[in-house]
C-alpha cells in the first residue's frame, strides 16, 4: 500500500484542533503509542530511507491495546512523501519483536508519542506529541491522495502550501 503524507511542523495544537473543529473534521483516535524501530546492523533500512517497526497503542477512544508491525520504504519525497507500507495488527508485540530479531534486525530506538487524528473528506490529519527528548515540538501530518485536497486543508488550517514539507521527521530533526 502506497501512502502519501505531508507535514507541517512546529504547530499550536490547540489552534489546529480549533480549526478541524470549525471544519467539522471527525476525530477518529486518540492514542498513546510506543514505536520500535528496527533495523539491520549495517544500518541498510534507514540509510534507504525505511524501517521496520513495532507499534503498541494504547486507545484512548475504545479503551483498547492494539500490536502492529510494519516495514516502510520511502518511494518519492517530490511534493509528497509516498511511502511503501506493509502493516499487520498483531496479537502480541513481544512475539512481533522476537520476529524481528530472529530475522536480524535490532532495536535502534523506542520513541513514545500522543496522536490525535481527524478524518476530512478523504484525508487524515494527525496531531503528533512526541517525547520531547526525540522530537521537541508537535507537527501534523496530512494524508491524502488529492492535491485540491490538500490544498484546501492547507488553506483551511491557516498555513500555505510552502509551510508543508516532504521531509521525513529525521531529516527535519537532523536540521535542527
Amino acid at each position: 500500500m502506497e501512502e502519501c503524507e505531508t507535514r507541517i511542523i512546529k504547530i499550536d495544537p490547540d489552534h489546529i484542533r480549533l480549526k478541524l473543529k470549525q471544519m467539522k473534521a471527525i476525530n477518529v483516535k486518540m492514542e498513546n503509542q510506543t514505536n520500535y524501530i528496527y533495523d539491520f546492523k549495517d544500518g541498510r533500512l534507514i540509510k534507504n530511507k525505511g524501517y521496520a517497526r513495532i507499534r503498541v497503542v494504547e486507545d484512548l477512544l475504545h479503551n483498547s491495546n492494539h500490536f502492529y508491525m510494519t516495514t516502510k520504504k520511502l518511494l518519492s519525497q517530490e511534493k509528497y512523501k509516498v511511502m511503501e507500507e506493509n502493516e499487520t495488527e498483531i496479537l502480541d508485540a513481544e512475539a512481533g519483536k522476537r520476529i524481528f530479531r530472529s530475522l536480524g534486525l535490532n532495536l535502534l530506538q523506542a520513541i513514545k508519542k500522543y496522536r490525535e487524528s481527524y478524518r476530512y473528506k478523504n484525508s487524515l490529519i494527525e496531531i503528533d506529541i512526541n517525547d520531547t527528548s526525540f522530537c521537541p515540538f508537535p507537527y501534523i501530518e496530512i494524508e491524502t491522495k488529492s492535491d485540491s485536497e490538500l490544498n484546501e486543508l492547507v488553506e483551511l488550517l491557516g498555513y500555505s502550501i510552502k509551510d508543508t514539507t516532504s521531509k521525513t521527521i529525521y531529516e527535519i530533526l537532523n536540521e535542527k
